[in-house]
């Protein structure tokens, strides 16, 4: 009998569910930078954000940080690290929170987030990325430029962000559609850089009709589609596991939005 429920929970722990992002929190916990969780208040809200610095002795431009449909997971703070990693400062709001109690990690399941976020009013979204864009702006170690990158659900609110917020010097959409902010481009005031996977045709199919309303709205759009990459191939192209052309696509996509950032800092 003994033998028979050791085997049984061997069974449990061997096919116990892993963290698809453990490895993303084994990195944040390996970083020799300085990362801290703050409180923005807005009104009669306070939205929990991530920040990571950069070990720099110059001032920094500062990145708003936008999380996918599922919330301020281990990942986007990863991000954030890699960001102050190469020279900036990075902020991501959870922008499930706000309320005492609200916030991504009260939720049970993934779906439950997925269900939460996608009721995200967008009023209250701009509000929140704009207090929270100004929190950062303002730090002591901040040189004043500021841009933003999402990603998914998180690239629609760079579209978001670009057309409301004001002061951006660049926005960097990973795989999100522009939805109802494709009615105010003329609102935008600096360059919108785009990346997409090639197996991600519910989002891709999109980019052609957003070239034309950009180009007619005399903006900048420069969007980039990966070969053989699907959706989530910034997350996915990170992973251990990783596909090689998520992987391909994943590194080329950063390089050239570090090659934009820098560029931003000479200015």
């Amino acid at each position: 009998m003994r033998l028979v429920s050791l085997i049984v929970l061997l069974s449990m722990l061997l096919c116990a569910p892993v963290s698809a992002q453990d490895w993303a929190k084994e990195k944040l916990e390996k970083s020799p930078r300085h990362l801290e969780w703050v409180d923005v208040k807005r009104a009669d809200r306070t939205i929990k954000c991530f920040v990571a610095y950069p070990e720099i002795k110059e001032k920094a431009a500062v990145v708003l940080v936008i999380h996918e449909i599922f919330g301020l997971s281990d990942w986007i703070r990863d991000v954030c690290d890699e960001f102050a990693k190469d020279g900036f400062i990075a902020i991501a709001p959870d922008l499930l929170s706000g309320k005492p109690g609200e916030e991504t990690a009260k939720y049970d399941s993934v779906d439950e987030v997925r269900k939460a976020v996608s009721a995200l009013p967008r009023e209250q979204l701009s509000a929140d990325m704009a207090a929270v864009l100004d929190y950062g702006k303002h730090l002591p170690s901040a040189n004043g430029d500021t841009a933003t990158a999402g990603f998914c659900w998180g690239g629609t609110q760079v579209w978001l962000a670009m057309t409301n917020i004001k002061g951006l010097k660049a926005g960097f959409v990973f795989y999100g559609t522009p939805n109802a902010s494709i009615d105010e481009i003329d609102k935008i005031e600096s360059p919108v850089y785009g990346f997409y996977g090639e197996n991600d045709n519910r989002v891709t199919s999109t980019v052609d009709d957003t070239i034309g309303k950009m180009k007619s709205a005399s903006k900048t759009y420069i969007p980039k589609v990966y070969k053989d990459a699907g959706h989530g191939f910034m997350r996915t192209g990170e992973a251990p596991d990783a596909k090689k052309s998520d992987g391909v696509a994943r590194e080329d996509a950063w390089k050239t939005m570090m090659k934009v950032l820098h560029g931003l800092k000479t200015n």
